[in-house]
């Protein structure tokens, strides 16, 4: 089977954006009360105040980032709930309509497009899996984030929780690294990377005690 064709353009990237924001607004159409409660696999957020963090990073342009920023003396935590609690309704039924509203957008803090579309590939996943929700975006998608976040400590330390193992996607052609071996879905490891543990659980070799160690210390 021939391998899919990854395209990293800027156009494709904004594209891969607004299908995972059109994929969750309709699943979050279905949800109820108790579940905009649950917690997410963000230990801080309800489902609820991830919808609004993401909405939040949808109409966040950088001038206006690095206000909110300095507003925050550069406490990330402090900036995201100040914004979180801007763009959060006071209805779930609120949260979900400002979302739909940014679903088509572009904006963003900085020009790092493969950054926003990790933003919302992995707080889908973080509003989906503790709900019991399965949705697996196109592998052009997650290996898009994978290479960005395998590349560089941004958004999340992806390279740090990466050193030392060998990565390869059993779904895709995303490979990276060296040492002890790491395999699973294209996905999982982009959630790895991102500091979910729970990951774990999808991935198999060698690597995968390691990588599990080094994220519950972090």
């Amino acid at each position: 089977m021939p391998e899919p064709r990854v395209t990293e353009t800027r156009k494709a990237l904004e594209q891969a954006i607004h299908v995972e924001r059109s994929a969750l607004a309709q699943d979050l159409a279905a949800l109820d009360e108790a579940q905009w409660a649950k917690a997410s696999l963000c230990e801080r957020w309800t489902v609820e105040e991830v919808v609004a963090h993401l909405t939040a990073g949808a109409s966040t342009g950088m001038g206006r980032w690095l206000l909110s920023m300095l507003a925050a003396r550069f406490d990330p935590d402090l900036h995201n709930d100040r914004r979180l609690a801007q763009h959060r309704g006071t209805t779930p039924e609120e949260t979900l309509r400002r979302f739909r509203e940014v679903v088509a957008g572009r904006t963003g803090p900085t020009g790092h497009t493969a950054a926003w579309l990790g933003e919302i590939v992995v707080h889908g996943e973080d509003i989906r899996r503790p709900l019991g929700l399965v949705r697996t975006p196109p592998v052009t998608t997650t290996t898009a984030v994978a290479r960005f976040f395998a590349g560089r400590d941004f958004t999340v330390a992806g390279k740090t929780a990466l050193t030392g193992l060998r990565a390869e996607a059993t779904d895709g052609p995303f490979t990276t690294g060296s040492g002890a071996p790491l395999r699973g879905p294209t996905l999982s490891l982009v959630m790895a990377m991102a500091g979910r543990a729970v990951a774990c659980e999808d991935l198999e070799g060698e690597g995968v005690a390691i990588l599990r160690a080094r994220l519950r210390s972090g």
